[in-house]
């Protein structure tokens, strides 16, 4: 990782690495929002299956690189994603908005 990031950002990526979605959802909010490929999966039970289905169809994972804050709650990180789909290693960029200690939203692309 090249930047120090926010422990609800770091413990995100660490579960995530670990296919841990327990661990994953637990630096959610209840009513978080996740946008990715198109889709908004709004609220903890959504964004749970959002993480479960994109481990079982991709198998993937990731490595933060440089973050950039982007306004008071919000920071982006570039992502290396590796996994089982076409074209992988893909650079995207993630876009977290904190709310305390919590994600309360993440905009993939």
């Amino acid at each position: 990782m090249s930047a120090k990031l926010p422990p609800p950002l770091s413990d995100y990526f660490a579960a995530t690495n670990a296919h841990d979605v327990a661990a994953m959802s637990a630096v959610f909010t209840d009513d978080a929002t996740v946008e990715d490929e198109g889709r908004r999966h709004h609220g903890l039970a959504a964004v749970r299956a959002w993480m479960t289905e994109t481990i079982e169809n991709y198998d993937y994972t990731i490595s933060p690189g440089e973050a950039a804050p982007m306004g008071r709650n919000k920071t982006a990180v570039l992502v290396s994603v590796r996994g089982r789909f076409p074209g992988s290693p893909i650079i995207l960029q993630y876009q977290f908005t904190v709310e305390g200690r919590k994600i309360a939203r993440l905009e993939v692309g």
